[in-house]
């Protein structure tokens, strides 16, 4: 056999960290250890929005999805051993990019490390957190101006580092269509890179460097020829986008340079050992052609519909990219769609499709002007994508196809296939974080802040400022409220009373169905009452995955409901007071951070405290099995899982709890 030159594979990654900087420290180095070949960094959502583990606001989630990082030590901790001059490092952080960049500098001058050498990446994409994650913090004026001083200092500074990929992976993650997905992409990028020439203090000669400095993370659906399709039209747009709006010509800085995870959203609860094989045909999609191939490549667990992964989980999401680029003849080939009238036609649908809509949203005023509408069009999609999937329309295999099963053995034994965070843990962080305040220089500390909001109010960078910051020992609390301080704090729309409602035409089969009996329930519910029967849904703690909270809402508005939805990031103690000033009958909690255990009990005592504990309270999100039967024991009334995928049946039995005597 004639040995081909192969290409380099790409930078093999997971996506992890939990519970404290020392235990994601361990898990970075087992993984280096065992073939990654790159780290990428999740952070829990207090450090993700700002809040030290000691806020009210971080009740619960400290250490849930990611690890938490207070303080300059903390980051130290996360990277003890790990030669920052040697790594590549992605960080899953938007809001607070340029304090989570500053501290990674910071920790890397420690260590001896000039930060021209770093290597890595920030998300930094606040545009796709008002569409879909919910981790901003600041409103978009000023979320393009940190984002713009990171471009621009790193551009200057640390000239290897990416300081956004615009992430489309999320809007996939809240229903986005292929063609939404590139076009809202583009949008973003193009808000981005308006927002640096707009400053005036990059060349024309210079602005090449820049827009070859922009990545992109995306996602990866089952849809293989739509998935390919999309990406390859997303290399042709953004070269045109170069070229036509910024004058860019160094085929270099006009390359579409990405990284991937591939789709979450489709994974599921129900037989979850058949998301080993989406995940490895998800994969393939981003990978088989050479000229639209991924440059770093991240993986989820086969069991991220369940809980957060063991170890043993990730290993076997890294063996699976392993596996396809030493072990098969992949990067042997040129492109192998190539030539194939199949991948062009499909790819030139999407292109066209996504030119329109982009037109669209710059004819609005571009991304930020255009947010609400954004929004809007992501909630109608996924609620069409709910449709087909209730209809039948659209099969998922083991949920409403082939659901005959025996039990999963990869979920035998003491953890139920999934880890658990110490509940503990969160109580050591917040002790931590109180001895690095108790041995810290105050008056330096304070002299930084003073310098931070300086920096601020003159419309400085405000990277030096946050580096000089970072090793004086302020925290990421502090940090953020500094700029709080300055701008405010910000309440991105919820899309759910601009979606369309849905009429009794565009469902189809034993979807039509569900919701006249959803429809027929609530009007039983209101004969009761007397009436219009009230919904409240609420996002309780830090999560800001509100996509099933918006489908709730959507189908309850729908089905009858009066519904009461004031968006994502509030305390318990809110939602009991809205409950009560609003007189709602039923309440509906999502959450899918894992903090459901502190925050779920802390509203039920809230209600009693208001004497309003006869209102039902119903709780949706990814909750294991034994943490349901506590939540049903404490007084919940109903508990839904990602394997309840019928909406309008939901919808139906809620409102059958308040239409009971």
């Amino acid at each position: 056999m004639n040995q081909r030159e192969r290409d380099r594979p790409w930078l093999i990654r997971t996506y992890s960290g939990h519970s404290s900087a020392k235990a994601s420290n361990e898990l970075y180095r087992s993984n280096l250890a065992k073939g990654q070949t790159g780290l990428s960094v999740a952070f829990d959502l207090p450090t993700q929005t700002g809040y030290d583990a000691d806020h009210v606001l971080a009740r619960g989630e400290v250490g849930k999805v990611g690890v938490p990082i207070c303080s300059l030590a903390d980051m130290e901790t996360l990277f003890d051993g790990i030669p920052l001059a040697e790594m590549n490092t992605s960080m899953t952080i938007n809001a607070t990019a340029a304090w989570l960049l500053a501290l990674y500098i910071a920790v890397a001058e420690n260590q001896g490390v000039d930060r021209s050498v770093l290597r890595g990446t920030t998300q930094n994409d606040i545009i796709k957190e008002y569409l879909s994650r919910g981790t901003y913090v600041f409103g978009p004026e000023e979320s393009l101006r940190l984002i713009g001083d990171v471009i621009t200092f790193t551009v200057a500074e640390v000239p290897k580092w990416n300081p956004i990929n615009i992430c489309s992976y999320h809007l996939q993650e809240v229903g986005a269509t292929p063609v939404q997905e590139v076009a809202f992409a583009m949008a973003t990028a193009t808000a981005v890179l308006d927002e640096i020439r707009g400053r005036g203090t990059v060349s024309e000669e210079d602005f090449g460097r820049v827009f070859g400095r922009i990545s992109f993370f995306v996602n990866a659906g089952i849809r293989f020829v739509d998935e390919v399709a999309k990406l390859r039209a997303m290399g042709q747009l953004w070269a045109e986008l170069g070229r036509e709006r910024y004058g860019v010509r160094d085929p270099k800085h006009l390359r579409f340079r990405y990284g991937v995870q591939v789709n979450s959203l489709g994974l599921t609860e129900a037989q979850p050992e058949n998301n080993i094989a989406r995940i490895v045909l998800e994969m393939l999609a981003v990978t088989l052609s050479k000229d639209a191939r991924a440059r770093a490549v991240q993986l989820p667990a086969w069991n991220e519909a369940l809980g957060l992964p063991r170890p043993w989980d990730q290993q076997l999401s890294l063996r699976m990219q392993q596996i396809l680029a030493y072990e098969t003849d992949l990067l042997e080939h040129e492109d192998i769609f190539a030539g194939s009238h199949v991948m062009e036609a499909r790819t030139a649908e999407v292109a066209d499709a996504a030119r329109a809509e982009y037109t669209r949203i710059l004819d609005m005023g571009g991304a930020v002007s255009a947010v609400e509408y954004m929004k809007a069009e992501l909630v109608a999609s996924n609620a069409e994508r709910l449709r087909r999937i209730e209809s039948g329309d659209q099969t998922v295999v083991g949920v409403n196809a082939f659901t005959e099963s025996e039990p999963s053995l990869l979920m035998d034994g003491l953890d139920g296939g999934i880890m658990k965070v110490d509940p503990a843990s969160e109580a050591e962080q917040i002790e931590r974080l109180e001895a690095f305040r108790a041995e810290r220089d105050d008056q330096a500390v304070a002299g930084a802040l003073a310098e931070l909001r300086e920096a601020v109010a003159a419309g400085e960078n405000v990277m030096p400022a946050s580096i000089a910051a970072a090793k004086a020992g302020v925290t990421s609390g502090e940090w953020t409220e500094a700029l709080r301080a300055e701008w405010g704090t910000y309440r991105g729309p919820t899309g759910v009373s601009a979606a369309a409602a849905l009429p009794p035409s565009a469902v189809g089969g034993d979807g039509a169905e569900s919701l006249a009996a959803a429809r027929a329930a609530v009007a039983r519910a209101e004969q009761r009452l007397g009436t219009k029967a009230r919904l409240l849904v609420g996002k309780p703690g830090l999560d800001g995955h509100s996509s099933g909270a918006e489908q709730i809402a959507v189908r309850a508005r729908d089905a009858g409901f009066e519904v009461i939805y004031e968006g994502i990031r509030l305390t318990p103690a809110q939602i009991v007071r809205a409950a009560v000033d609003e007189d709602v009958h039923l309440i509906g909690l999502s959450i899918l951070s894992g903090s459901h255990g502190e925050l779920i009990p802390e509203v039920l005592e809230g209600l009693r405290g208001q004497g309003a504990e006869d209102i039902p309270v119903v709780v949706g999100g990814i909750i294991p099995a034994a943490d349901e039967e506590a939540l049903l024991a404490a007084g919940v009334a109903a508990v839904y899982t990602p394997k309840d995928f019928e909406v309008s049946r939901l919808i139906a039995e809620m409102a059958d709890l308040v239409a009971r005597d």
